[in-house]
């Protein structure tokens, strides 16, 4: 496990091309799974990979934190709760830090995936904190992305406000043994067309219905969505690379003063970046 979060550490740094460049064909199933904070996200996937590994699949969870390096936040709680499967040789449990990484969020993380997949993992869950940008990178990455939700119906509005039910494949009404679960569970119902289910993640109640949506979604999915999956992160990774781009702050200083004008400059934004490829 040292060695593996080791490389890890490799493939969210500046030396990430050196690992990759070593690493043959390999391919392993992606679930995302997001939503808003205390829906019970990490709860869910501890049961998730439960439910994996009785299947005799290997799991490696990887929470995502794109607010710092270092802090680490609340994903020291999601280990907690996934205490039960730490010393499983099988299952791996890593915090994803992206900023401050070469490439952010849309490099860090398909790269953690590949190297995941050479290294033998049948099943990689991807935990995100459900707030912003990251979600929608997540979705590009995940087959399916799975939305936790909590009964009530400041939930459900948060999330359609935050744009997650737009990624949603699969919603996940959690803690359903509370009251509200059924009119939650109406609500969305009118906001989206996918399938949604109830769930006690601390119990198991509604795991094997959840499980069977995640390998329904899998048995469905199309070659041409998972091309247009792949041409999102493409995307997603130019635009980070580009971001980052030597003198793009020059240039955008000569087309607030007149000098040359945005098509230019972005031709010439391209040109340098080809060029330092």
């Amino acid at each position: 496990m040292r060695a593996v979060g080791r490389l890890l550490s490799l493939v969210e740094s500046p030396r990430r091309d050196e690992v990759l460049a070593v690493l043959g064909p390999a391919t392993a199933r992606v679930v995302g799974l997001t939503g808003p904070p205390g829906a019970g996200k990490s709860t869910t996937v501890a049961a998730l990979v439960g439910a994996y590994r009785e299947r005799g699949s290997r799991v490696a969870v990887l929470a995502v934190d794109p607010s710092s390096p270092y802090s680490g936040g609340a994903l020291l709680g999601d280990r907690i709760r996934m205490a039960q499967h730490i010393n499983d040789p099988d299952v791996l449990i890593r915090s994803v830090a992206t900023r401050g990484h070469l490439g952010g969020l849309a490099a860090a993380v398909p790269a953690a995936i590949r190297l995941l997949a050479a290294l033998g993992y049948d099943l990689i869950l991807l935990e995100t904190v459900g707030v912003g940008q990251s979600e929608i990178e997540i979705a590009a990455v995940a087959e399916p992305t799975v939305v936790v939700l909590n009964p009530g119906a400041g939930d459900a509005v948060q999330a359609a406000k935050a744009g997650l039910l737009e990624v949603a494949d699969i919603v996940v009404v959690n803690k359903a043994d509370r009251e509200g679960a059924d009119q939650t569970v109406r609500d969305l119902r009118a906001e989206v067309r996918v399938p949604i289910l109830k769930l006690v993640a601390s119990r198991g109640d509604g795991l094997d219905d959840v499980v069977a949506a995640i390998d329904a979604h899998d048995q469905a999915d199309t070659r041409e969505r998972r091309i247009a999956k792949a041409q999102a992160q493409i995307l997603s990774l130019a635009m980070s690379r580009l971001r980052g781009a030597t003198g793009l702050g020059d240039l955008a200083e000569r087309v607030v003063t007149g000098d040359t004008d945005v098509y230019t400059a972005a031709a010439d934004l391209l040109a340098r970046s080809a060029r330092l490829t």
